[in-house]
């Protein structure tokens, strides 16, 4: 283990961090901010600390080991979250220095937990940085996926090689730069595409960038209280619940779809047995809620009001499964039985290769090919039975990693729950924010839920939470294997 590597990598990461300050500071200056010069300070501070720190250790040798890279990718995180939070304690949006880290860090890993009010009268520049940390976040989750977790084992794009053989499955190119430059492209495409639909819809430009940088990252962040819900307008509705579900889709996909040599371009989405899982259990749960909400009889039957039912729930839906947390309605008012399937989305997640968080729908569905694999083994002893992804087997030891990693996660939840239970908080609300932290949903039930916030939490609590987000984002096993000695022994 070398720290002067690790030091120099985490160095570079923070002078980008405070690079991109900078860029909220220009926008601070376009729109009269009275926050410019704090902007700026945060910004020269943080660019100068990350500098500092990669200049003097410059001559650290470029050659990263794996147990490095894990390092690098958990205090990389660790240490954005604590500067972003500059801006916040520097312009005094934030007053408490935990509250502050807790909205960095929900921002850098896309969360979108928030303990801020008054969102309509915060400040542009405050605004566009905490939208910005969730559009960085998301690029930073894409290299993640396809260059740091395959390492592990656990990161779910390596099962891509089971639907295309003969391809490597975390990269579309030989080198893991050139991977990660194709999707941030397709990344940088669709928020442009998606902010030019929102301006046609009548949202204004700074908005409409906002929202966009937010929605494809997954993070959920808005520049007003009601979130989507306060533009009052279907049609933008609409286009948030296509560029979420698109968001929650594996990005290499989506650079599949528009090659030249993939011809028709559902034919790339078509054929990945994943999508197919994910887009019709978006489909299910979207009726099931229409079903149940229509029953309770609180929208009626008219057009207008059967629009609106279906929307509000494909929303929500949608939302939840893809951890983006934007909402449209109070969901915390709908009867038992939509709430409780909206709970069970937060741990499905999206597909991996996405910005999307929670378990990721690759591992539920090997979860439950293996789960049906072991029923029929029971009827019939003597078969030969293997689960299959596509057209190909999946072998044992991949199965052992999804369940282990469903296992821990599971555990990681309700450890969570148990401590804010400790802390005060009550048994189903602390599910909630257990859930929605480690899920990277955002927001979670009762006083946490679409219509609350975090701002009640204790600082020990917020904490705790921060821990959560990045362990969850970073899936767990980057993060735990740093407790391992083998990781800091020297050599």
């Amino acid at each position: 283990m070398s720290f002067a590597r690790v030091f120099n990598v985490v160095g570079l990461l923070v002078a980008f961090t405070g690079v991109a300050m900078g860029l909220a500071a220009v926008v601070a200056w376009s729109m009269d901010d009275p926050d410019l010069v704090r902007l700026a300070l945060a910004a020269a501070l943080t660019t100068l600390s990350g500098g500092l720190a990669f200049r003097v250790t410059r001559g650290a040798s470029k050659d990263l080991s794996v147990r490095e890279g894990y390092v690098i990718v958990t205090f990389g995180w660790v240490a954005m979250g604590l500067f972003g939070a500059l801006p916040y304690l520097l312009t005094g949006t934030i007053t408490d220095p935990a509250g502050a880290v807790f909205e960095s860090v929900s921002g850098f890993t896309t969360t979108g937990a928030t303990v801020l009010t008054g969102l309509d009268t915060l400040s542009p520049g405050i605004l566009f940085w905490r939208s910005l940390t969730q559009w960085l976040g998301g690029m930073g989750i894409i290299v993640l996926a396809v260059a740091v977790l395959p390492f592990l084992g656990i990161g779910g794009m390596q099962l891509l090689q089971a639907e295309v053989p003969g391809l490597a499955p975390e990269r579309l190119r030989p080198r893991v730069t050139q991977t990660a430059k194709l999707l941030w492209y397709v990344y940088l495409a669709l928020t442009m595409v998606q902010a030019l639909l929102y301006v046609a819809g009548g949202m204004d430009l700074f908005d409409a960038v906002n929202h966009a940088f937010t929605t494809m990252s997954t993070g959920g962040f808005s520049t007003r209280d009601a979130s989507i819900g306060a533009f009052s307008s279907p049609y933008i509705q609409w286009v948030t619940v296509v560029f979420m579900y698109l968001a929650g889709i594996n990005f290499v996909l989506h650079f599949r779809a528009v090659s030249p040599r993939q011809g028709l371009f559902w034919r790339a989405y078509g054929r990945d047995s994943e999508w197919r899982f994910y887009t019709r259990l978006l489909a299910a749960a979207t009726i099931l809620v229409v079903a149940v909400n229509g029953v309770g009889g609180e929208y009626g039957w008219s057009p207008e009001a059967v629009e609106a039912l279906v929307r509000d729930a494909a929303f929500q839906v949608v939302s939840i499964m893809t951890s983006t947390g934007f909402a449209n309605q109070d969901y915390s008012q709908w009867v038992p039985p939509a709430q409780m399937t909206l709970l069970l989305l937060m741990f499905v997640g999206g597909m991996a290769g996405s910005t999307a968080g929670g378990v990721k729908t690759v591992r539920v569905l090997l979860l439950l090919k293996h789960t049906a694999i072991q029923l029929k083994k029971h009827l019939h002893p003597r078969a030969v039975l293997a689960a299959r992804l596509g057209n190909r087997p999946v072998k044992d030891d991949v199965l052992a990693t999804v369940v282990g990693f469903v296992i821990l996660y599971s555990i990681l939840v309700m450890a969570g729950m148990l401590v804010m239970s400790l802390l005060g908080v009550d048994l189903m609300t602390s599910l909630g924010l257990s859930a929605a932290t480690v899920g990277n949903i955002g927001p979670g039930l009762g006083p946490a839920g679409p219509a609350g916030n975090y701002a009640w939490i204790s600082d020990p609590g917020l904490m705790v939470l921060s821990f959560l987000m990045i362990v969850g984002r970073l899936e767990m096993y980057t993060v735990l294997i740093l407790f391992s000695r083998e990781v800091w022994r020297r050599g």
